[in-house]
């Protein structure tokens, strides 16, 4: 992928809403799609545990605000329908039917540690439901949904900048947090340096390298179009956001990231505007020949990473626990030992694939449920960019469905939404695909309606 684009001679991002019907995203919402990726995944309330991050609170405010402006009947949530609210609400479905199961014993066993797992699962599950429902509510317009996408982007630079010291200084930042985050303490459980051949992989303020590799290669499509059809802010400054984001899927050493970005790269190429798409042909092997010879040891790495076989520890450690998953949907195969309910005390042990993860968590129910969720997005993403007239939304939709898409296809290589980054970036995504997909779909007849 590139850094490089030109200007566009596309028009710059228009309305089709009629003035005076559209205020753009809310500031709530905007801090909260800044928080996925500024704030420290590790760093939470205490008392609240690891639903507590400064990106969950805020999420779960937005939610609640939501559904007291709707109770006092300020908007009609009826009028933003879109396929990701299907997705959501399939996924909603299976893990209350789980929980349900769950409390009354009859998965793997009702303790106050399953119960509570259950129960932030199920936080997590409706604050993703928030995004996917506010988001498309809020972008109205190409205007407004490009203020959310510059949240969301604007948010994980400085992910790849904690990355970038981590990957140069071997110092995290992230330690500093406590300092000033008043109230939030260290949950644990993140890895912000791993060591991989002759390098150490870092993560940001994700939880882990590969999160931090697989997330940045589903932005990647979104801050391109950002580059290409985005007139506000410096040119220079919209090409390096995007340059930090390739940046940081090299500084993750992880095949997940490297695959993510092959997917993205792909999915997305076909709805650049020609003169966009010729130079990211034309620029790509440079910026990756510039990217080997200014980090020394990085060939070698990811080369070794790439070709490892059966014999790899990383790879051998899959391959090994799936009898152990098929021992345990055979012993609960319709909902599961509840959701959020695997927890392997060996690190070996770890499904790295959320696929299986939701079978053994959530059943065959669960698992259909991910499936949907964690697919029809993008397939319908797909499907607007194909149908639209507009050249930046075209542009937008396909950067949405190949972001969406390369989220799908590495969570067969890690259990995606147990991390906390990817579980609310993901549905910021879905949430602006029904927009761009409730946009192109009437791009004459604009779906919003009259305010009093």
């Amino acid at each position: 992928m590139t850094t490089v684009l030109p200007r566009s001679p596309a028009p710059p991002l228009e309305s089709p809403v009629p003035p005076g019907r559209d205020r753009g995203a809310p500031l709530l919402l905007r801090a909260a799609l800044v928080a996925i990726g500024a704030a420290p995944a590790s760093m939470v309330i205490a008392p609240i545990g690891a639903a507590g991050t400064v990106a969950m609170l805020l999420t779960l405010l937005l939610g609640a605000f939501w559904l007291v402006s709707w109770t006092w009947g300020l908007h009609d949530p009826l009028a933003a329908r879109h396929p990701g609210r299907l997705a959501v609400g399939a996924l909603l479905l299976a893990t209350v039917a789980s929980s349900a199961a769950l409390w009354l014993g009859t998965t793997g066993g009702s303790t106050v540690v399953t119960r509570a797992a259950g129960e932030r699962w199920l936080l997590l599950v409706l604050a993703s439901a928030t995004l996917v429902t506010v988001v498309p509510e809020c972008a109205r317009s190409v205007a407004a949904a490009a203020q959310c996408a510059r949240a969301l982007l604007d948010g994980f630079v400085v992910c790849c900048l904690v990355a970038l010291v981590q990957f140069l200084l071997h110092v995290d930042p992230v330690d500093w947090a406590p300092w000033v985050m008043p109230g939030f303490t260290p949950n644990g459980g993140d890895t912000p340096f791993q060591p991989r051949g002759a390098l150490v992989r870092v993560a940001g303020t994700t939880f882990s390298p590969i999160e931090l590799g697989v997330v940045a290669s589903m932005l990647l499509p979104l801050s391109i179009w950002r580059a290409v059809y985005d007139r506000t802010g410096r040119r220079w400054a919209q090409l390096l956001r995007t340059g930090l984001l390739v940046l940081a899927v090299a500084m993750s050493i992880s095949r997940s990231g490297i695959l993510g970005l092959a997917v993205s790269t792909v999915v997305v190429l076909p709805f650049l505007p020609r003169v966009a798409r010729h130079w990211v042909l034309v620029t790509a092997p440079v910026a990756v020949a510039g990217l080997f010879l200014s980090v020394p040891g990085l060939v070698s790495t990811l080369g070794g990473a790439l070709g490892a076989d059966a014999s790899d520890p990383s790879i051998s450690t899959r391959l090994d626990n799936y009898p152990r998953v098929v021992a345990m949907f055979d012993a609960h195969p319709l909902l599961g030992l509840g959701p959020g309910n695997y927890m392997p005390e060996d690190a070996l042990h770890i499904l790295d694939n959320q696929y299986l993860n939701a079978l053994v968590t959530t059943g065959a129910v669960g698992v259909a449920a991910t499936v949907v969720y964690l697919v029809l997005p993008g397939v319908t993403a797909l499907h607007a960019a194909g149908t639209a007239r507009s050249p930046e939304l075209r542009c937008l939709a396909g950067a949405l469905a190949a972001g969406t898409l390369a989220g799908a296809v590495c969570s067969l290589t890690f259990d995606s939404l147990s991390f906390p980054v990817f579980a609310l970036a993901f549905p910021a995504l879905v949430g602006l695909s029904g927009a761009a997909w409730l946009l192109v779909r009437h791009e004459e007849d604009p779906w919003t309606r009259p305010t009093s």
